[in-house]
C-alpha cells in the first residue's frame, strides 16, 4: 500500500469509527434524557470522547502536520486518555450521587491533562521517542484500561446475571485484542495483524451498537406507555 493509499484508507476508516461512536452516543444518551440522572451521563460521554479521538485521528491522517511535527503523537496519546475516561466513567457508575463533585473534579483534571499534553508535544525541538516505541507503550497502557473495563462489566453481570450483559465484556475483549494486534504489528510489521486489529475494532463497536440498541428498546416502550 503506497503512502497516499494508506493515508486515504486511514482517513476513511477513522471517520467511520468516529461515526459509529457518535451513533452509540445517540443511543446511550437516551436514558439520561428520560431520567435526568447523572449516573446515566458518563457512559455516553465516554464513547463520545472515544469517537472524538477517532475524528481527530481522521483529521490528522488527512493533514499529518496539522499541529506540527508532534501531531501523530497527539492522536496516539489522546486515544489513551479516552480509555482512561471510560475507566473513570465505569468506576463512578457504581458510586452514589454524592460522589458527583469528585467526578466533576476528575473530569476537569483529565481535560486539563490533555491540554497540557498538547502544549508539551508542540514545544519546539522536544525530544520524543520513536513512534513505534511510543505506540507500543500507550497500547500496553490501553490494554490495562481495557482489562479493568472487562473486569467491571463481568462483575456487573455476575451481580445481576443477564445473557444480554455478556456482550459488553466481549466487546471490550475484542478491543483488547485489537490493541494487542497493533503491538504485534509494531514489533514485526505484520499487515495481517494490522488489518486484523482494524477489523476487530469495528466488530467491537458493532457489538456495542447492538447492546445499546437492545438496552434502549425496552426504555423506549416504557416511555411510550
Amino acid at each position: 500500500m503506497d503512502p497516499y493509499e494508506f493515508q486515504t484508507f486511514r482517513v476513511i476508516y477513522e471517520s467511520v469509527s468516529a461515526i459509529l461512536c457518535f451513533i452509540l452516543l445517540r443511543f446511550m444518551i437516551k436514558p439520561y434524557q428520560l431520567t435526568k440522572e447523572t449516573r446515566y451521563l458518563g457512559l455516553p460521554l465516554g464513547f463520545g470522547f472515544l469517537g472524538a479521538t477517532y475524528a481527530v485521528s481522521a483529521l490528522i491522517y488527512y493533514q499529518l502536520y496539522l499541529f506540527g511535527n508532534a501531531t501523530i503523537y497527539f492522536q496516539l496519546f489522546l486515544r489513551s486518555f479516552a480509555f482512561v475516561f471510560l475507566c473513570v466513567t465505569y468506576y463512578f457508575s457504581r458510586k452514589q450521587e454524592s460522589s458527583r463533585g469528585i467526578w466533576n473534579i476528575t473530569f476537569t483534571v483529565l481535560i486539563t491533562a490533555i491540554i497540557i499534553l498538547f502544549v508539551i508535544l508542540n514545544i519546539p525541538n522536544i525530544s520524543l521517542p520513536s513512534y513505534p516505541t511510543a505506540g507500543s507503550f500507550t497500547r500496553v497502557f490501553n490494554l490495562i484500561c481495557i482489562f479493568y473495563l472487562c473486569a467491571h462489566t463481568i462483575r456487573s453481570h455476575l451481580e445481576k446475571p443477564d445473557p444480554s450483559t455478556l456482550w459488553s465484556p466481549l466487546a471490550f475483549i475484542l478491543m483488547g485484542i485489537s490493541q494487542y494486534s497493533l503491538i504485534i504489528y509494531a514489533m514485526d510489521n505484520s499487515y495481517t495483524a494490522w488489518f486484523g486489529a482494524l477489523g476487530i475494532r469495528w466488530a467491537a463497536l458493532a457489538i456495542f451498537f447492538f447492546v445499546a440498541y437492545k438496552s434502549f428498546r425496552p426504555t423506549k416502550k416504557e416511555g411510550d406507555g
